[in-house]
């Protein structure tokens, strides 16, 4: 009980050790594995640390795999994002600390990062080209994230405009190139902050579909 007193107690940017990711991951793959079992679906799970989080991926074993998976991915991802949620939620209860674990289910995430990667890229040449503001397509926190990331590296700025379920991502020239610096802190502590918020509105949400799977 001291220990996980200890852990909560954590401060929120304090940096986490690559053990204790790699804690998160088991932990997170254990109750993925339940998972599967309680929906009567195949497949393995790789358990691995990126970019300063614990990163579990489950992925098909056998022919057939792939097309039932799919369902737990969902629409435009809406599933993953739940069960990511409640993955998240169950690491939560083994460590006392709130986890920031990425779940990726058939390979939806790497195939959809490729995707924005793309998007933001060609947002990036046209607003070199015209100097206007370009805004994006609708997205989740993680989305946005990976926008934010690729527009930054190409030295240019980004931030979230729009309310859920339409706050999306605007690509511009920065105003002022003294405060660059200060424009991408906030655009990643703004990021970070989306994903808390979405995370807390998707807890509620999991919790009742996977009540829903579990009774059919």
């Amino acid at each position: 009980m001291s220990e996980h007193a200890t852990q909560s107690q954590r401060p929120k940017h304090q940096a986490i050790s690559v053990k204790d990711l790699e804690e998160e991951g088991e932990i997170g793959a254990d109750y993925l594995e339940e998972f599967l079992d309680i929906v009567d679906l195949g497949g393995d799970i790789d358990i691995d640390v990126d970019h300063g989080r614990a990163s579990v991926a489950v992925i098909a074993s056998e022919e057939g795999d792939e097309r039932e998976l799919a369902d737990l991915v969902g629409r435009d991802g809406e599933v993953l994002e739940a069960i990511q949620e409640l993955t998240r939620l169950a690491v939560q209860a083994r460590t006392g600390n709130r986890s920031r674990l990425m779940l990726d289910i058939n390979g939806y995430r790497a195939g959809r990062r490729a995707e924005l990667t793309k998007i933001a890229e060609e947002a990036v040449t046209k607003v070199k080209a015209t100097g206007e503001a370009v805004a994006l397509e609708p997205m989740n926190p993680f989305e946005r994230k990976v926008c934010h990331d690729v527009v930054a590296a190409a030295g240019l700025f980004s931030e979230s405009e729009g309310t859920e379920p339409h706050r999306h991502v605007v690509v511009m020239l920065p105003d002022d190139v003294d405060d660059v610096d200060d424009i991408d802190s906030d655009v990643d502590t703004a990021a970070d902050s989306a994903e808390e918020m979405d995370s807390a509105e998707a807890g509620a949400e999991a919790a009742e579909q996977t009540t829903q799977a579990e009774q059919a």
